[in-house]
């Protein structure tokens, strides 16, 4: 291997990265802003492109939606690694494409595989279109995915150039001139082990010694059991052991390939103790109405609202632990973090009611006087989209079940894909619901001011349920244990078992209502593990700090 084998890589690995990559692009851009998408977590957060996404990496699975185009592919060609990179699972038991939120990604994540992938089967191409694209696919495999070396000899570079070049000037005419460019391109060594570290599939040379990593995780994890302190050095040696043994000598790959090594060992470590820890010791539920949390502090929202009372608004905590609360008199969203700092707002048009998040930086709320749900990006304070829902109250409640919203109507719970902006399922019930609580497989809600029953909707049976409370229940919490705070019309907090079965009144002082101030809103993060509350005519919020440890 001399420099002009290094040279004649750095050609073609500038070609697939400057060039090729930047088009494929392009090409998925328009394919989703074409569909009334802003970005590209939206479009594989969409339930078509996940639906179809999820059945090129699962195998045997239905889903509980769309069930006729579930399909079982023969060869799974979505890797364990690319789908990682996109997807994140939720606690449903099932495995369904339901089950999987989108991480945040960019176009700029998505390597040639995946962009080509995505493209061919999530896209409407011509038939020359998904040619040149598998054309393009196959060219990488064969002359970078798998070359660690980082060098092309001159018989090789003599056969692939003419190929490269003709499907690069049928991707685009116009770049005839970048490729003469390129192809003049002098020797840069670090650009050169840059592109290696860029264009090797990393992932699928580790898959071949999954079985090594695995007896390797089981070497670190006995020496976590035996209480040896020095874990990442065992870590470090292990994972040179296996690198020693794959014979790559690119500087930089080997830095690349150990840093992703060892974070799949870390990764599979802790799976492992995590669960080893969950079977040696049960999670121990809650003594119900005992003292699980205590006042840690209060926040004054006098100066940021004015006069205007709270006990309206409705409240969610983020998982970042911001509180978002809709102000209806003010038409605003009201964020800020519940140490009281960094107070901002977002003005919205209309009046907003009752708020849910949806991820770690979108929220959706219904509108007063208002058949639809309006989406923001509480980061960027921008209006996402607007999804009218025919037959939901016009002050209606929302909630998030299995990654959909959820709102109710007439005798129903609406639920409502908003990747797509359409109700997927309609849950009939005996009354007419309101202030709903999404929890697990359960959509709690309740009926009206003189009905004490809690209802709940359970996707595991596909029965209503009920539970009768001292005073109607009005808004809901779920702990860490699966247990449940209830908020009540007269003002007491309810604290019901897991299996809703039992309740006992929660009697831990600044939990309980002051006369003639009873809680109107209540909000409780699990990352978090804080709970926060409001009482009607203060503009006070309490922040509770959870004292029991599971």
């Amino acid at each position: 291997m001399d420099r002009e084998d290094k040279r004649r890589y750095l050609i073609v690995g500038s070609v697939i990265l400057e060039i090729v990559s930047p088009l494929l692009r392009k090409k998925l851009e328009d394919c989703y802003t074409s569909k009334g998408l802003g970005c590209l977590q939206d479009f594989i957060n969409s339930l078509p492109v996940k639906h179809i996404l999820f059945h090129l990496r699962h195998k045997n699975s239905k889903c509980c939606v769309d069930t006729a185009n579930c399909v079982n592919q023969q060869s799974l060609p979505l890797n364990y690694s690319q789908w990682n990179r996109m997807y994140t699972a939720g606690s449903t038991k099932h495995n369904c494409h339901c089950k999987y939120t989108t991480k945040p990604i960019s176009l700029n994540d998505l390597d040639l595989t995946l962009l080509s992938l995505i493209l061919l089967n999530c896209c409407s191409l011509s038939s020359y279109e998904e040619t040149l694209i598998c054309d393009l696919r196959e060219f990488k495999n064969n002359y970078l995915s798998h070359n660690t070396d980082g060098a092309i000899s001159e018989t090789e570079y003599n056969t692939l150039w003419t190929d490269l070049t003709s499907y690069v000037l049928q991707l685009d005419p116009s770049k005839q001139n970048d490729l003469v460019i390129i192809q003049n391109r002098p020797l840069d060594e670090s650009r050169c082990q840059y592109y290696v570290t860029c264009l090797v599939d990393v992932h699928v040379i580790l898959e071949k010694i999954d079985t090594k990593i695995d007896a390797t995780s089981a070497e670190i994890r006995t020496t976590i059991d035996n209480g040896n302190t020095e874990v990442m050095g065992t870590i470090g040696t292990k994972t040179a052991e296996l690198l020693a043994a794959m014979g790559i000598n690119n500087v930089v790959l080997l830095a690349k390939i150990e840093e992703v090594l060892q974070n799949m060992i870390c990764q599979r470590c802790k799976r492992s103790i995590d669960e080893q820890d969950k079977k040696g010791r049960a999670l121990q539920p809650y003594n119900l109405g005992h003292a699980i949390f205590t006042l840690h502090h209060e926040i004054n929202l006098i100066s940021v609202v004015g006069a205007d009372m709270l006990g309206g608004t409705d409240i969610v905590m983020m998982d970042d632990g911001r509180l978002v609360m809709c102000l209806p008199n003010q038409r605003r969203l009201l964020i800020c973090n519940t140490d009281e700092s960094q107070e901002d707002s977002i003005d919205v048009q209309g009046e907003p009611l009752c708020i849910t998040a949806v991820n770690n930086s979108t929220v959706a709320f219904t509108l007063e006087e208002s058949r639809c749900i309006v989406m923001y990006d509480i980061n960027n304070k921008l209006r996402l989209k607007s999804i009218s829902v025919p037959g939901m109250w016009y002050r209606s409640s929302i909630t998030t079940i299995h990654n959909k919203l959820v709102v109710d109507g007439v005798n129903r719970l609406q639920i409502i894909d908003h990747q797509i902006g359409e109700v997927v399922q309609t849950i009939q019930t005996t009354c007419d619901p309101w202030m709903l609580h999404g929890s697990g497989d359960k959509i709690f809600y309740s009926h009206s001011y003189n009905n004490n029953k809690l209802y709940w909707y359970s996707y595991t049976d596909d029965r209503h349920h009920n539970l009768t409370l001292p005073s109607s229940p009005k808004r809901m919490a779920t702990l860490q244990d699966s247990s449940l705070y209830v908020m009540c019309i007269d003002g007491s907090l309810q604290h019901v078992s897991s299996d809703c079965k039992q309740y006992a009144t929660v009697k831990k002082k600044g939990l309980k209502e002051r006369k003639n101030c009873p809680l109107s809103q209540m909000s409780y993060n699990s990352n978090q593990r804080k709970l926060t509350t409001l009482s009607y005519h203060e503009t006070i919020i309490k922040v509770f700090h959870e004292i029991i440890k599971l």
